[in-house]
């Protein structure tokens, strides 16, 4: 693990933080020595581990059982030593044991929970149960367990996680050779100008149109909602985000702000139909301003987001926006 770049965190940790790491999606995959890497980060920052992850006991694709995976949530939920409830990573496992958890418990625990992908189930339930449903941001395998970690992107992790306010800006780095020039990470041309403010709420695309037509779905008046995505090709992201519309999701928004869309790849079938077009359709069906340029998604250098926060959306059309985030739970410093 590279250590240039490691001075962005000093001073940004809180001495003797507790953080839990759990594994109610997906395991560690083909290296779980990443599992080490990001625990001894971890400790190194000052922090108290207590890792429920045990590689041995992964259940096929999944980090454990559904019952094991369940009850290491409940657990860090409960234990008084754990500030901050991180998880190993996304991939798919959530949504069988959302049955299995107490989420009023989960809600109220105090405890700040930090997971994307698969996590935004559990998200949208906890937003549902109390307003607030933790963060989205690095997890331990993918972030603070590779073998170089972005330092930018940790750092801003613990920046949020112990700010009162942040300010996020759009993304303003390269494409990067599988993506398209524009519009599926970098502020598009025609991203519209809007001002607005609400409540901030989303994560990933796949998961929130699964998410539907649950009960608990939280119904979100006058949100800011970000969706993001990875290895889906624009006309499968066209059907989930129409899904959200006719679901009547959409129409309940002030803005939309898309993240990252990586990992697809376009056909000779597609015949000009790409991820342009396809935001060129949804923006003129959609009333609701669709802002481009979030950096976040399944990319190393993404923000931290704090879900259920105070947003207000400064978007100046192509030349990029601001979204100043306050009003969340955090960790104290000192």
């Amino acid at each position: 693990m590279t250590a240039a770049g490691r001075e962005l965190l000093e001073g940004l940790v809180p001495a003797g933080t507790g953080v839990a790491i759990v594994a109610p999606c997906g395991h560690a995959g083909l290296e779980p020595e990443r599992v080490q890497r990001g625990v001894a980060l971890l400790e190194s920052l000052g922090c108290r581990v207590r890792n429920f992850y045990d590689h041995q006991h992964r259940y096929q694709r999944f980090g454990a059982t559904d019952a094991q995976r369940a009850a290491q949530l409940m657990e860090a939920a409960a234990d008084p030593d754990i500030d901050v409830i991180l998880g190993l990573r996304g991939s798919y496992g959530m949504s069988r044991i959302l049955p299995a958890l107490d989420i009023a418990a989960l809600a109220n625990c105090g405890k700040l929970l930090v997971g994307y992908s698969d996590f935004t189930a559990l998200q949208c339930l906890l937003l549902d149960e109390s307003g607030y449903a933790g963060f989205q941001g690095p997890m331990l395998a993918g972030d603070f367990g590779a073998e170089q970690p972005d330092w930018q992107a940790l750092a801003t992790f613990w920046h949020t996680l112990t700010s009162s306010q942040v300010v996020v800006h759009n993304y303003t780095g390269a494409a990067g050779a599988e993506r398209a020039p524009n519009g599926d990470r970098r502020t598009d041309p025609h991203s519209p100008v809007v001002r607005c403010a609400g409540k901030l709420w989303g994560g990933n695309l796949a998961m929130m149109a699964h998410m539907a037509g649950h009960p608990r779905m939280p119904r979100i008046e006058g949100g800011i909602l970000f969706l993001e995505d990875v290895n889906e090709h624009p006309f499968r992201v066209e059907r989930m985000i129409l899904q959200l519309e006719q679901a009547g999701v959409l129409a309940r928004q002030k803005a939309i702000v898309l993240g990252d869309f990586s990992g697809y790849r376009l056909a000779e079938i597609d015949n000009g139909y790409d991820f342009g077009e396809m935001l060129a359709f949804l923006r003129a069906r959609i009333a609701t301003p669709i802002v481009t340029g979030l950096p976040f998604g399944h990319v190393r250098d993404l923000v931290t987001l704090p879900l259920g926060a105070h947003a207000e959306l400064d978007a100046h059309g192509a030349e990029g926006f601001t979204l100043t985030l306050s009003d969340y739970p955090t960790l104290r410093r000192g």
